[in-house]
């Protein structure tokens, strides 16, 4: 008995060690993998055969109350509703991606191209459907939210929603621009032709914003408030709409708007909402990268954003859990600290080239001190936290198997053919406790709370959704990664 007992305990330290070892060692490029092939499983419109396939065509008449096709692209979470702000912002940071890892993303960089294509292509058409129209979003979200249906069976109206010159949203247009402007680049040598349009239609996007200046959320209301408020305003999307066109065209126009745009205050975010830090990180790599003093003041406040972020910087404003996480905010907190984690590896990796180091007060900062924090961030993402836990579904042992995500958590139409109406999900799937039927590959939920926690509940969306911009924020630190393992 004595000897069974001994065996057993040690079999059970030999399990934790294989496990911690799991977790502490991460597979970046099966993550990498993984974290892209989730996109199939966002997708709206005609699918085509995906390894996600469980899903299948939906929205397919998209635009018609307005006498437009505005098939295709991403329902943004959870949900069966298309806002382009984040879709937007998605595809920007996919791009970003691409553009500045492209060489570490290696086999994945085609199926990367393919998630920012199946967004633009519906971007294109938002843009180009009805001039004078800029198209913003599909799908009533108020209907949509007090259903729990598949996409297939979706029945909620899909109403269209634009701005115009008399209903500005400079907010959402921005945006746009950048994601086109960004994506010219990423299809610049590989499809020259796609490449042309986009950027064409980015110049024509990126006019109406600067022309026409207003929030979306003024113009739209509760159709896009709060699920997608443009709470920082407009400013910081003009910033980077017109640094993405600068990027992609040199040309001087969009350095001189940029000048008279303003928008100089600190900040310690980035996200789909708040694109400060993001426009200074991309705008720096010209004083950096290619030392070029007429962008010295955006990589000054590049780094001032970052003494915001170091944990161990005098002018940090930023909280991180007692594992180690970086904490923005209750609901869905792993979006900020993605795209965060973006802008630290991707400085980290302009200070390298440059040989650059800079001071938070009495703290030295160099390339390593961005990269170190930046791979915290990712490694407790794929499981090296307190609960031993990978944030993203399918990786690693243990993952979340009950998010908050409607195709998911319903049986497939090859399960079950039968239609299930607006209702019939909440009983017993929604409120129910068993996993999700379906497995959303890649999928990165909101995360823990700030006791490093996760309850792993259908009903608690503000840990358990993920979102498109989650995602698109961890390609380039897991390509970053990958890259160096």
């Amino acid at each position: 008995m004595a000897m069974a007992l001994s065996q057993f305990l040690l079999f059970v330290i030999l399990f934790n060690i294989c496990f911690f070892c799991v977790q502490c060692n991460p597979n970046y490029r099966d993550a990498l993998a993984k974290s892209i092939i989730f996109f199939q499983g966002q997708r709206s419109g005609r699918l085509p055969p995906q390894e996600i396939s469980w899903r299948r065509s939906s929205g397919l008449s998209d635009g018609s109350l307005a006498g437009v096709d505005l098939t295709g692209g991403y329902y943004d979470a959870g949900d069966n509703v298309k806002f382009n702000l984040p879709m937007a912002y998605t595809t920007t940071m996919l791009s970003w991606s691409v553009i500045e890892y492209g060489k570490k993303l290696g086999p994945q960089v085609a199926e990367a191209r393919a998630a920012i294509r199946w967004a633009t292509d519906y971007l294109l058409k938002c843009a180009r459907a009805t001039p004078g129209r800029l198209y913003v979003g599909v799908g009533d979200p108020n209907a949509d939210h007090k259903c729990w249906e598949r996409p297939e069976d979706m029945d909620t109206v899909r109403t269209v929603y634009y701005v115009s010159a008399g209903n500005p949203g400079s907010d959402v247009a921005g945006e746009t621009a950048a994601a086109l402007a960004a994506a010219s680049i990423v299809f610049k040598k590989v499809d020259p032709r796609y490449s042309r349009l986009l950027l064409a239609t980015a110049k024509n996007v990126m006019q109406f914003a600067m022309q026409h200046r207003g929030s979306y959320s003024d113009t739209l209301g509760s159709v896009v408030c709060p699920f997608y408020c443009s709470y920082s305003g407009y400013t910081d999307e003009l910033l980077w709409g017109a640094g993405w066109l600068f990027r992609a065209t040199n040309q001087m126009y969009y350095l001189n708007f940029l000048k008279s745009v303003g928008g100089n205050d600190g900040t310690d975010t980035f996200s789909w909402d708040n694109k400060y830090a993001g426009a200074r990180v991309l705008l720096a790599r010209r004083s950096l990268v290619n030392n070029d003093e007429t962008f010295g003041a955006y990589r000054q406040q590049a780094e001032d954003f970052l003494c915001r972020i170091l944990p161990n910087s005098p002018s940090s404003t930023t909280q991180y859990t007692k594992g180690g996480l970086m904490y923005k905010m209750g609901s869905s907190n792993l979006q900020y600290v993605t795209s965060i984690t973006f802008l630290l590896t991707t400085y980290s990796k302009y200070m390298a080239t440059a040989k650059h180091s800079f001071s938070c007060g009495n703290l030295l900062v160099t390339s390593r001190t961005l990269r170190s924090l930046a791979k915290r961030q990712v490694d407790y993402i794929l499981g090296d936290n307190p609960m031993r836990m990978s944030y993203m579904v399918g990786y690693g042992p243990n993952y979340p198997k009950r998010i908050h995500h409607r195709g998911s958590s319903l049986p497939s139409v090859a399960a079950h053919p039968q239609r299930l109406g607006c209702e019939a999900g909440f009983q017993p799937y929604f409120y129910g406790s068993a996993p999700n039927p379906n497995t959303l590959i890649g999928a990165v939920v909101g995360g823990p709370n700030q006791n490093d926690f996760f309850p792993d509940e259908r009903r608690d969306y503000s840990h358990s959704e993920p979102t498109t911009y989650i995602n698109a924020a961890l390609v380039g630190p897991l390509a970053f990664f990958a890259g160096r393992s």
